[in-house]
């Protein structure tokens, strides 16, 4: 006869864990801060009433009610109770949390598996329906619990980002006499650059978007550093844009002053936030690199361009398009030209 040797401090212990991880990531998500007693106070609630499944005059407590009224009461020992509408909304993050948890745990419990434990666990009621048995190791599911909680935490936080970035990025165009270009940018509330004489604020694009209109070799030099050279090794070369060029100093990260290469645009429309804005004073460094790995975005907005009065973004474009053509010396309607890449 084999006896069943329960370890009621181990199960207690190792849930009262599980219930504040989950609590403590329903905090994460609803972007609230939990105080540690009020945590270990419910993560507590959470552990006794698992402890309490042994005992077998205290069974009637595991019915959906019960159940569903112990996760109102961790809640509210968690979280408090300041509006109806956030305790609704930490109830559904909970459960989220809990069901991605619960979820991951059947689904890698069923990738390890082979066809023969599979179909073991499938057998026939006496109606003809099928059910299916589910049997996890404790340790087994005590570490894809938490694998699976991070690895939730870690998409979530992922997903957090793209959408806090999506937000700052814009539609951005600029001018140079007939020439058009189009990308999207990124708003760097950081970005102080600026040239030291005119005070005029640089916008970073990626010099590829370029390099159908600067000279042969230009953007596989810029990569390498040393800007200026570009410019002194440029001598007598018919350049059209060669009275656009401008050296723009700056002190890099961990580094020393170093130049980027500039140009001096007609115009800038900037598309952010269903505003558009439009000016003339700004300058047009090339980054010979990739501002984005994932080529979100191929500019570099400085924070100045969008501290003017905008306009909302169904307006015509007549205003841009007249301010390059008055930068313009050929008086030509602007081409557009794709980026590259």
């Amino acid at each position: 006869m084999k006896i069943l040797v329960v370890y009621i401090d181990l199960i207690f212990i190792v849930n009262l864990l599980i219930d504040g991880v989950l609590l403590a990531l329903t905090a994460w998500m609803r972007r609230t801060k939990l105080k540690w007693w009020r945590l270990a106070l419910s993560s507590a609630a959470g552990a006794l009433y698992v402890v309490m499944m042994f005992v077998p005059e205290l069974s009637f407590l595991y019915t959906f009610l019960i159940k569903f009224g112990l996760s109102l009461l961790m809640l509210w020992i968690a979280f408090g109770f300041t509006s109806l509408q956030s305790y609704i909304h930490h109830l559904g993050a909970f459960y989220m949390v809990n069901f991605a948890a619960a979820g991951g745990i059947i689904g890698v419990h069923y990738l390890v598996q082979n066809s023969g434990d599979l179909f073991s666990g499938i057998w026939y009621t006496a109606t003809g329906g099928l059910s299916f048995e589910l049997k996890v190791g404790f340790w087994a599911a005590c570490i894809t619990f938490f694998v699976v909680v991070f690895g939730f935490k870690a998409v979530q936080t992922t997903k957090r980002k793209m959408e806090s970035r999506e937000t700052l990025l814009g539609e951005v165009t600029v001018w140079i006499g007939s020439v058009k270009i189009s990308c999207r940018g990124l708003l760097d509330t950081g970005n102080q650059l600026s040239d030291p004489l005119t005070r005029t604020p640089v916008m970073v694009m990626e010099a590829s978007l370029w390099e159908a209109f600067l000279p042969e070799g230009w953007s596989e030099r810029l990569v390498q550093g040393e800007p200026d050279r570009l410019i002194m090794d440029l001598g007598m070369e018919e350049f059209e844009w060669q009275d656009r060029l401008r050296l723009v100093p700056y002190r890099g990260v961990n580094r020393g002053a170093a130049f980027m290469l500039a140009l001096k645009p007609d115009a800038v429309r900037i598309e952010l936030g269903g505003i558009e804005y439009t000016t003339t004073k700004v300058l047009i460094g090339l980054d010979g690199g990739t501002l984005s790995g994932d080529r979100a975005y191929r500019a570099i907005i400085h924070p100045a361009l969008t501290e003017g009065e905008g306009a909302p973004n169904t307006s015509s474009h007549a205003a841009a398009d007249a301010a390059a053509a008055r930068g313009s010396n050929r008086g030509a309607a602007p081409e557009e030209a794709k980026p590259a890449g």
